[in-house]
């Protein structure tokens, strides 16, 4: 089991994930789930939240899903309030949601769209992980930052804004982690390679050069995208104890992408 296990459901892991409608988000709330974690989930998509709230339910889990735009001030606040509330207690979070940018040079971006990617993928994570701090402190907990292989090599032209806020994120999470680890709270980051999500097959794919998923895959070592439960399993063992000597270290889950 990637989680501990309890002897009853009410000592099962708490645990926050936002965007958690699609993608990534919604693998790693289905595996968590499987294990019998309590979740709160968060994302933009009402309609699409419910699909995984009942998704999650049918896989046995006790979840409950809030409808929120972390770009907005106080979104992520009501988040762990949910989950404190259903709850009374949060422990570990996994901060997922993030938004990219329109392909496009640096120069031509408009600078509403400048201003949206840094609210959502930086300050939103700020805010989300300064609340989530401070509702972990207590009893320790574990908080798992999803950056990009982006933010390490940024391999097109077109999302510079995307690419220099997941490069903030790996930053964020190491220096929280020097800070907090003393104090029982765990922070590190994952950084996915190319995985066939929506955010790669629209936004990535379209204005890149490349005509399909295959010549992408084509440049991977393992000649293959990623899948998102392959991430959701490494977001599943940095969260676990088998990974309790882990802290400040950024994950890349990327078919050896950040190896060429």
């Amino acid at each position: 089991m990637s989680i501990p296990s309890a002897s009853t459901p009410t000592e099962m892991p708490v645990i926050l994930i936002s965007g958690a409608t699609s993608g990534i988000g919604r693998a790693t709330a289905l595996a968590f789930a499987r294990q019998g974690a309590r979740l709160m989930l968060g994302g933009r998509d009402a309609e699409r939240g419910q699909s995984v709230l009942h998704a999650c339910q049918d896989a046995g889990a006790e979840a409950a899903f809030v409808a929120g735009d972390l770009a907005a001030p106080g979104a992520a606040g009501r988040l762990v309030d949910a989950a404190i509330d259903r709850f009374g207690r949060l422990d570990i979070a996994f901060n997922n949601a993030a938004i990219q940018e329109p392909r496009a040079l640096l120069g031509d971006q408009p600078a509403e769209m400048v201003a949206r990617v840094v609210a959502t993928n930086l300050l939103g994570l700020v805010e989300a992980m300064q609340v989530q701090i401070r509702a972990m402190l207590p009893r320790g907990g574990v908080i798992i930052n999803n950056a990009s292989a982006s933010g390490v090599r940024n391999a097109y032209p077109g999302v510079a804004v995307y690419s220099a806020s997941k490069a903030a994120v790996i930053s964020l999470t190491r220096s929280a982690a020097m800070e907090y680890g003393p104090l029982g709270i765990r922070i590190n980051a994952i950084s996915p390679g190319r995985v066939e999500t929506p955010m790669l097959m629209g936004p990535i794919m379209r204005g890149s050069g490349v005509a399909d998923a295959a010549a992408i895959a084509a440049g991977l070592p393992l000649r293959r995208l990623g899948q998102p439960h392959e991430v959701a399993a490494a977001v599943l063992w940095l969260a676990s104890d088998a990974a309790g000597f882990v802290a400040g270290h950024n994950l890349c889950v990327d078919g050896g992408f950040l190896a060429q």
